[in-house]
């Protein structure tokens, strides 16, 4: 008698629940190429870190017309806005970064940018090299289906993060700031998500890896003195151009020398060195700046050790004089194994059982890794690449010629609004 009474309940309850996905997914088909236009906007107009004043603009404005709390100025130029459902419950937060890198487009797409800047003190252009621009699209598309499909329970925070690729010198900045600031707080946070567009992986496909997924990163600079002369007389001075160059010969034998690189990955890049003003004159001075990626603590701090005494004695060895900071920089992105293992079906859910892929750790570093500290985290890839495109054709990330194709976006949306879904739903019944 009792089955017969909740019976006619329960398959009301089961044809609720697939009107409402059905609703989302007509929604998300729906909202494609607005999704697009905004992307197009964005990469037109990109703004470096700590300057996304219009892009923060545009942003702000949308969440506004969705009737959401949103509140401005976070971190210097960040977003972040609030979405309740019809019941209470766990709080969720989305993240997408905003700012673009001082790189020259070389693309010939119809929205390409011709913003150009000055960047530690050089002329150069302004592109959105990275993706950003599809990741701000996709999450305002988010925002736009989860405002008209808020039939869950708990509240949706959207973080639109400034800085990314690090503040300008001499300022702070990013989801370091973020969370610093407080934007995890008020309401409290439970769990995160973010994703990032992939050139290399084919549209329509998705990967994750459970734990460190992307490197710590940290900047170094490295200056070198030495003893001003005449080109045609370098045993008259002490030359650090010379000197620079063994140094660097020298930071590529810690990697491949003293790393135990079956263990983990470890990588150290120098990437400008400034010095020297004519041909035919030997400077005083070197300056070099680069990057150190590794993905284990422990092999980080040696690495960072080894640094501090080979620099220097490079140096002396000929005769010029070393010094090399090292900032503490990027955490490594871990992914919490346990919400990892209950959300990758969520995944598989929006892109099929076969396009989602589990994937080795890269060398490349996010700051999304702040939150990944502070709160359980799940970061993913979004397949970017021409699904016709062969397997080695695509251009990386933050070079001129990157190129992302518009129809992987849908996908990024389609995810983000079924984690949100699957997440609050589950939670709030465990």
């Amino acid at each position: 008698m009792i089955v017969r009474k909740l019976f006619p309940a329960l398959i009301l309850c089961l044809t609720t629940v697939v009107q409402a996905q059905e609703n989302l997914e007509k929604d998300i088909a729906a909202i494609e190429e607005k999704v697009i236009s905004w992307r197009h906007d964005f990469h037109q107009n990109p703004e470096l870190s700590n300057r996304e004043f219009e892009t923060a603009r545009k942003i702000a404005d949308h969440l506004r017309s969705l009737g959401m709390e949103v509140t401005t100025g976070v971190a210097k130029t960040g977003v972040v806005a609030t979405l309740k459902g019809r019941r209470p419950g766990k709080v969720l937060a989305l993240r997408a970064d905003i700012d673009a890198l001082p790189v020259t487009e070389r693309t010939d797409v119809p929205f390409k940018s011709e913003v150009t800047t000055t960047f530690l003190g050089e002329e150069t252009g302004v592109m959105h090299a990275c993706g950003h621009d599809t990741h701000i699209a996709i999450l305002m598309g988010v925002a736009e289906v989860l405002s008209q499909n808020n039939d869950f329970a708990g509240t949706v925070k959207f973080i639109f993060q400034p800085a990314e690729e690090g503040p300008p010198p001499g300022e702070e900045g990013g989801a370091k700031l973020m969370v610093s600031e407080g934007v995890l707080k008020n309401p409290d946070v439970d769990a995160i998500f973010g994703l990032h567009i992939a050139s290399y992986l084919p549209v329509g496909t998705i990967a994750y890896k459970p734990g460190g997924t992307m490197a710590a990163a940290q900047r170094f600079v490295i200056n070198v003195k030495g003893k001003q002369t005449h080109g045609s007389a370098p045993w008259g001075g002490v030359d650090p151009i010379f000197t620079a160059a063994q140094i660097i010969d020298g930071l590529q034998s810690i990697i491949s020398r003293e790393m135990e690189l079956t263990k983990e990955a470890a990588v150290i890049s120098v990437g400008k060195i400034s010095g020297g003003v004519r041909n035919n004159i030997i400077p005083e001075s070197v300056e070099m700046i680069g990057t150190i990626r590794t993905l284990d603590y422990d092999m980080q701090s040696k690495l960072n050790q080894r640094m501090k005494e080979l620099v220097p004695a490079i140096a002396a060895a000929y005769r010029a004089e070393a010094t090399v900071e090292i900032a503490e920089g990027v955490p490594i992105t871990y992914n919490d194994p346990e919400l990892t293992k209950q959300m990758v079906p969520s995944l598989k859910r929006a892109a099929g059982e076969e396009k989602v892929i589990e994937m080795n750790a890269t060398t490349g570093a996010e700051d999304f890794s702040f939150f990944a500290r502070e709160i359980p985290a799940l970061y993913f890839f979004l397949g970017g690449k021409p699904a016709d495109a062969p397997e080695d054709a695509y251009f990386p990330h933050h070079t001129p010629d990157f190129y992302v194709d518009d129809n992987g976006m849908l996908l990024g949306v389609k995810a983000f609004s079924q984690l949100v879904f699957d997440y609050l739903d589950t939670s709030n019944r465990s």
